[in-house]
């Protein structure tokens, strides 16, 4: 009996604890959402790994680094009409343990003659107690 106790109390502890990750993670995306929406770039990247291995999939080829990925979005969003208004969609959250989680969900940005969009998938790693994004990989 002790046994099934223990048991169930450290499912419900465990159960406690991705969920308060996956609350961490969403924060992340929601305030990379808001900084980009102030056209804050570098607000945005704050979700990111700052680290060389950080790697960033795209259309083109993957990109490696922080200050690499910080460029790629400067050039590819250089002023706020360009950035447009960011929405996501978060379709799925995978806490897959205590220091990894996994997120699929799509963008699309609002802008005056137009509206792209797409899907993206991220692995997000707890690194010195924040979750960070260390793979995206987005088209």
């Amino acid at each position: 009996m002790k046994k099934i106790l223990f048991s169930c109390i450290l499912v419900l502890y465990t159960c406690f604890l991705f969920a308060q990750d996956r609350e961490a993670v969403m924060k992340v995306l929601a305030t990379q959402q808001d900084a980009w929406n102030r056209g804050d770039i570098e607000g945005f990247m704050q979700g990111y790994w700052k680290s060389d291995s950080l790697m960033f999939v795209g259309k083109t080829a993957p990109v490696y680094g922080w200050q690499t990925t910080l460029d790629h979005y400067k050039k590819g969003y250089p002023d706020r009409a360009a950035m447009g208004q960011l929405t996501f969609d978060i379709i799925q959250v995978r806490i897959l343990d205590p220091a990894n989680a996994f997120v699929m969900g799509g963008w699309k940005l609002k802008r005056e003659k137009d509206e792209p969009g797409g899907y993206f998938t991220l692995w997000f790693r707890k690194i010195n107690g924040e979750w960070k994004i260390v793979c995206d990989h987005t088209s």
